[in-house]
């Protein structure tokens, strides 16, 4: 059965992939024959601001990448229910259907004189870190129920803060150059800054277990989580102190008269759904939508799931000898991130957004179905060799994805006359984020129906670790195919993102102003 599955995977990994590198050939030819805009001066961003910029998506980032990495301590470290587990780390995630978009119209529809994004990513950095903190010191002696319900009530108050400051960052993001190729250098750059806590976080397992440092793994989540919100809260209020937003005066102003309240509040819902509505009917962005939700929602899932390959399958149980491998794999992950992102910008440039997304999620697809011959008993260190292949999915994704949904509400508002950079961000980072509670979800559900107990250690049966080796390598190929085939027919290429930038000139009357660093 093994050596079927083994052909088939091999077989199946090759179709695709040929298909992507074959296209790849006509691309170049094509890539020769394009017309590119040069970047005026006025659009480029100093590259000191990217990085400003950049430090964002380090505390957006290490805020997901360690939630996500600390969860496990409610099991291994607390004996939690697998599928509990999963649970409490998705219901949360739920609850941005409602947050997000509202944080996103709130932050569109803002007038102060600190601008409509730059307030909430200052207070909400401050917030999000404090919640985290406290969400991890966990009390000891307690039961099943107590761990359960006291982390999903953290986690809801904590996500709320962490929605304030990330929908406003993202949007600021959308706003800060209406050049094509700019946005893209742009996201490539703080997206490199972004893979940093990828790097880190693989290793928060192996460090809250250290004895050296705490007394248990519970103990190190409590002060893990303490250095965390130190780093949040001092880096995550700069892009607020140094950014400033370029479209703020050019987004639709509000009426000055006065209403009663009942007409307020009337008022906005019926906007706010209004403009929820217009942002889901763009054809285009529900693409980019459905391709980041596949890509991600597969990586995710295998995220947590290859921890458990690792230790039970390839170490037969050594938790420590398993986690130190997994980190191993994970900081060469992160480490070839760098390369992929500075890779997926330059050839986004070149060859076009869409096509260089083919290539970086095909490339990834091979890391997945590599998975299932190099996670091997017998020769343990050749779980890092599928890293550097894995690392082309989302760090091509997470480039070229966000500067594309630029381009998208450019062409909203050429439309709808209204600029709606944090709907368009806050729906965008709601499917991450469902896709990710989605993941976790599956994954503690799928866990259990693997049959995997965590008392049995190293001792797990034959069956159980079949499937955990199957739904490890091939869920993740699956969703990236089906991703590829979904943004096939985005529409939106350089030559019409420039014909929409002009039109959008021509009706303000001027040229948009550059971003630069507030007074």
């Amino acid at each position: 059965m093994v050596c079927v599955l083994s052909e088939n995977a091999a077989t199946a990994s090759i179709n695709p992939l040929l298909a992507t590198f074959d296209s790849a050939v006509n691309i170049v030819d094509d890539w020769r024959a394009m017309q590119h805009y040069e970047t005026a001066p006025e659009d480029r961003i100093p590259f000191h601001l990217k990085l400003v910029y950049g430090l964002g998506a380090f505390v957006n980032n290490l805020l997901a990448a360690a939630i996500g990495g600390m969860v496990i301590v409610l099991n291994l470290g607390l004996g939690m229910n697998p599928a509990l587990v999963g649970l409490v780390s998705a219901l949360p995630r739920l609850t941005d259907a409602i947050t997000d978009p509202l944080m996103g119209y709130i932050s569109d529809n803002t007038r102060s004189r600190w601008g409509r994004r730059r307030p909430y990513i200052f207070v909400g950095a401050i917030a999000a870190g404090v919640i985290f903190a406290l969400l991890w010191q966990l009390p000891a002696d307690k039961s099943e129920s107590f761990y359960f319900w006291y982390f999903l009530a953290g986690s809801l108050i904590f996500y709320l803060a962490y929605t304030m400051y990330a929908t406003p960052w993202v949007a600021l993001g959308y706003e800060l150059t209406p050049d094509y190729h700019e946005r893209t250098r742009l996201m490539g750059v703080q997206n490199f800054i972004g893979q940093i806590p990828y790097m880190i976080a693989p290793w928060f397992l192996w460090i809250m277990q250290d004895e050296g440092w705490f007394d248990g793994m519970v103990d190190g989540a409590a002060g893990l989580s303490i250095i965390i919100a130190f780093v949040v809260v001092g880096i995550g209020v700069l892009p607020a102190i140094f950014l400033r937003e370029r479209f703020k005066d050019i987004a639709a102003s509000k009426s000055a008269e006065k209403a009663s309240t009942g007409k307020f509040i009337a008022r906005n819902t019926v906007a706010f759904f209004r403009g929820f509505l217009t942002t889901l009917s763009s054809k285009p962005f529900l693409k980019l939508c459905a391709a980041t939700f596949l890509v991600f929602n597969g990586f995710m899932m295998i995220a947590s799931f290859q921890f458990y390959v690792i230790i039970y399958y390839v170490f037969g149980g050594d938790t420590a000898l398993g986690s130190k491998y997994a980190g191993y794999a994970g900081t060469l992950q992160s480490i070839t991130s760098f390369v992929v992102i500075v890779f997926a910008t330059w050839l986004g440039t070149k060859i076009g957004k869409r096509r260089a997304f083919f290539v970086t999620t095909g490339v990834s697809m091979a890391g997945y179905a590599l998975k299932w011959v190099c996670y091997n008993p017998d020769i343990p260190w050749m779980v890092v060799l599928p890293a550097p292949l894995l690392a082309f999915g989302l760090g091509g994704l997470f480039v070229l994805m966000p500067s594309m949904i630029a381009d998208v509400v450019d062409a909203d508002e050429l439309e709808t006359r209204e600029r709606r950079e944090g709907m368009y961000g806050s729906i965008f980072w709601w499917v991450v984020k469902l896709g990710m509670a989605a993941a976790l979800a599956a994954g503690g559900f799928l866990l259990n129906a693997t049959g995997f107990d965590v008392a049995l250690g190293g001792n797990q049966g034959e069956n159980t670790i079949f499937l955990l080796r199957v739904f490890d390598a091939f869920v993740p190929f699956a969703t990236s195919a089906i991703a590829i085939w979904a943004i096939a027919s985005f529409s939106i290429t350089e030559e019409k993102a420039h014909e929409i930038r002009q039109e959008l000139e021509r009706r303000r009357g001027t040229p948009d102003t550059p971003a630069a660093a507030p007074a």
